[in-house]
């Protein structure tokens, strides 16, 4: 059955503890992982910035996939990818946790706002 939808959402998770991780070198390589989850998924990453300790992503998601599965799958992934390319460094953080991503996260259809007003704020949280 073929379907039609327009489903896009504002997500946004913060670093464990809100530790200020997410500069330099780090940020940029999360950003890189989290934007290669999604072109390995079946959803679309349209916008991503980072704010020190939180990330805010616009995606665009089909209806057979809930917003926890698409959560869960981006932090787990990018969970193990950064403690392999900075594990000395996130010990320091986070003593014997190998976590990276707070439990929770917030997430809201962008419903009736325009993705171009949505992206933009995105745009300017960096």
């Amino acid at each position: 059955m073929a379907s039609k939808h327009i489903l896009k959402a504002h997500l946004i998770f913060c670093v464990k503890y809100r530790n200020k991780l997410l500069q330099g070198k780090l940020n940029e390589h999360m950003k890189a992982i989290l934007v290669e989850i999604s072109e390995n998924s079946d959803f679309n990453n349209e916008v991503i910035e980072t704010d020190k300790d939180h990330v805010h992503m616009m995606i665009d998601d089909i209806p057979r996939l809930s917003i926890s599965s698409i959560v869960n799958r981006l932090k787990a992934v990018s969970t193990n990818r950064i403690w392999k390319l900075y594990p000395n460094h996130l010990k320091k953080h986070f003593w014997q946790e190998r976590t990276f991503w707070s439990d929770g996260y917030f997430v809201c259809s962008i419903g009736e706002a325009s993705p171009d007003t949505i992206r933009r704020y995105i745009e300017t949280q960096g």
